[in-house]
């Protein structure tokens, strides 16, 4: 039996597999709650079928020698709209801006993004590269510096099977522009 005083076993439980990164084993979670392996054992099989009865968003699952939560796969088309719509979301208008440049003008050196853009975008290249949209592509040779593309990853993100199917900038520029500019575009 709890104490009274305490969280019971199965809120224990759950409030590690809340924060677990990958399945925990039965036996971690017996010498970390300092009970009986079965015990442990019962109470995830418990959880689960809980879970499952109830029709929960999430389910428990015993998989690679552990147990976690996971999204039960009715829900996933909804989980991944969120994702997706969070990360589209959370792109700065100078992100956006960054990523078109070098998408258009790759390979690009950070450098060259900033004259293009008019402002400093070193911050918004480590930003990108971190989030996997874009990746260094070698050296300038004649200035050494580094250069970037979009990865594979970008094409995913935009529905794309190559940047070939970027659309055509031309149509979208002022009117007005020198003609070095529009050639390049």
């Amino acid at each position: 039996m709890e104490a009274e005083d305490g969280p019971s076993l199965r809120a224990q439980v759950e409030a590690i597999l809340l924060v677990v990164d990958e399945p925990v084993a039965e036996i971690t979670l017996a010498q970390l709650l300092e009970r009986p392996v079965p015990e442990i054992a019962a109470t995830l099989r418990g959880l689960a079928a809980e879970y499952t009865e109830q029709g929960r968003g999430f389910d428990l699952r015993d998989v690679a020698g552990g147990w976690r939560f996971y999204t039960r796969d009715i829900c996933a088309p909804v989980v991944e709209r969120f994702v997706t719509d969070g990360q589209q979301a959370r792109l700065t208008q100078a992100a956006l801006e960054t990523l078109a440049v070098v998408a258009y003008r790759q390979p690009v050196s950070r450098a060259r993004v900033s004259a293009v853009r008019g402002v400093n975008s070193d911050g918004v290249m480590r930003t990108l590269a971190l989030r996997g949209l874009i990746e260094e592509a070698g050296q300038d040779p004649e200035s050494q510096a580094i250069l970037f593309r979009t990865t594979g990853y970008f094409l995913e993100r935009l529905g794309l099977r190559s940047l070939e199917e970027l659309p055509d900038l031309a149509p979208y520029l002022p009117d007005d522009l020198p003609e070095e500019i529009v050639e390049e575009a």
